[in-house]
């Protein structure tokens, strides 16, 4: 897969930073979109031969004008990665401002829709055109206090089965990543907004969210990375409209 045309939302940080390490370290060519600024500058210092784009995906045209972007940076695209995704407000539905829910869905579904449109004519012109989707365990179950997330991302799940049925014709692959809880800045948020809204300890939260797990420890974003460079690669050529679990193993608990 040496030297394909890979583009990433949200790349400059987190799970999207450790996919764009794994794809450059695999002689891949990158374009990346971030809505942090500094943070991109920091990715091209530490990684010159990746390009990139300012993007909000919440914003249509400017999704559509970084498709645009990656592909006169590139010159096609092979391989779209949808990780862009906001964790979005943490309250009950009764309590939920309507304004979240609907930046929430803005970000994480529809902005990876306006993608998602504007790059199938160019991976329609891949030889191996491959499309991954970022949902999450929430996206599979309910997930109290967080139903914008949980929303968006079992609105992933139906997207991606569908639009694999609709460009498998294409020979293009479309598959999901489902992640547990992944090591990082996000869960933390997450885990201390939920302390503040219980009235328990972080230690308690985290202690809670890893006891539903088989593994007790948060998943690597080094470890969705390889995920996705598999997903990508001809030894997948016949997966196709699946939703990959990558997750410690949380439906083995009892």
């Amino acid at each position: 897969m040496t030297g394909r045309r890979v583009v990433v939302t949200a790349g400059a940080g987190g799970i999207g930073l450790a996919i764009v390490r794994a794809f450059a370290a695999a002689g891949d060519r990158v374009h990346v979109c971030d809505i942090d600024l500094q943070a991109l500058e920091r990715l091209r210092v530490e990684l010159p031969a990746v390009t990139t784009s300012v993007c909000d995906l919440a914003d249509r045209a400017a999704a559509q004008a970084f498709v645009g972007e990656a592909v006169e940076a590139l010159g096609g695209i092979d391989v779209l990665i949808n990780n862009a995704g906001i964790a979005g407000p943490t309250a009950d539905v009764a309590d939920l401002d309507p304004d979240a829910w609907e930046a929430v869905l803005a970000v994480n579904l529809t902005g990876t829709f306006a993608v998602t449109q504007r790059a199938i004519p160019y991976l329609r012109q891949s030889d191996s055109g491959v499309v991954l989707f970022m949902s999450s365990l929430a996206g599979r179950a309910g997930y109290p206090q967080r139903s914008p997330y949980a929303t968006a991302k079992r609105g992933i799940l139906g997207f991606a089965e569908t639009l694999a049925l609709e460009l498998g014709g294409d020979g293009i692959r479309v598959n999901a990543i489902a992640p547990g809880a992944v090591d990082g800045e996000r869960v933390r948020s997450v885990l201390r907004a939920r302390a503040e809204s219980s009235g328990r300890s972080l230690e308690e939260e985290t202690a809670a969210e890893l006891s539903s797990q088989a593994l007790q420890y948060f998943v690597d974003p080094a470890d969705i990375a390889g995920l996705c460079v598999f997903l990508a690669s001809d030894t997948a050529k016949s997966i196709t409209g699946q939703t990959i679990a990558i997750d410690g193993g949380p439906r083995l608990v009892k």
